[in-house]
C-alpha cells in the first residue's frame, strides 16, 4: 500500500504529541509505593520494634497497604498524599506513638467491631475472608 507524502509528515508530528500526552497523564496518576521504600523506613526505626509500639507499627503498615490499594485503583494523588503521611509518621516514631496514644477501650472495641465483615440480612453465605500473606 502506498501512502501519501502528507501522511508521512503528520505521523512524525503526531507521535511526539501523543507520547507527551500519555506520559503527562501517566505521571499525574503515578504513585510509586514500592519506590517509597516504606517498609525499609519502618524497619529502620528501633522504637517501632519495641513490643509496646506494636499497634503503631501495624497502623503504619495498614496505611502503606491502603496506599497500594489506592495506587491499584488509579487514585495517584491520594496515594501520594497517604505515602507522605506514612513517611512523616515513620520518620518520627516518638511523635507517631504519642499521637496514637488513645487508650479508650470502648473506642478500640468499636473499631475492632467495625473491621468485621457483615452479612446482609437474608444472605446465608459467609463473607470472603482475606488470605493471610
Amino acid at each position: 500500500m502506498i501512502r501519501s507524502a502528507r501522511s508521512f509528515l503528520v505521523l512524525p508530528l503526531a507521535l511526539p504529541a501523543a507520547l507527551a500526552a500519555c506520559l503527562a497523564g501517566g505521571s499525574a496518576q503515578a504513585c510509586d509505593v514500592a519506590g517509597a521504600k516504606i517498609e525499609d523506613l519502618i524497619a529502620g526505626k528501633a522504637e517501632l520494634r519495641e513490643g509496646a509500639n506494636g499497634q503503631t507499627l501495624r497502623d503504619l503498615r495498614t496505611l502503606r497497604d491502603a496506599a497500594i490499594v489506592l495506587e491499584s485503583y488509579k487514585y495517584g494523588p491520594e496515594c501520594e498524599r497517604l505515602l507522605a503521611i506514612v513517611k512523616t509518621l515513620a520518620a518520627d516514631p516518638d511523635k507517631a506513638i504519642e499521637q496514637s496514644g488513645d487508650t479508650d477501650e470502648d473506642k478500640a472495641e468499636s473499631i475492632a467491631e467495625s473491621r468485621k465483615p457483615r452479612i446482609p440480612k437474608g444472605d446465608k453465605t459467609e463473607p470472603a475472608e482475606a488470605k493471610p500473606r
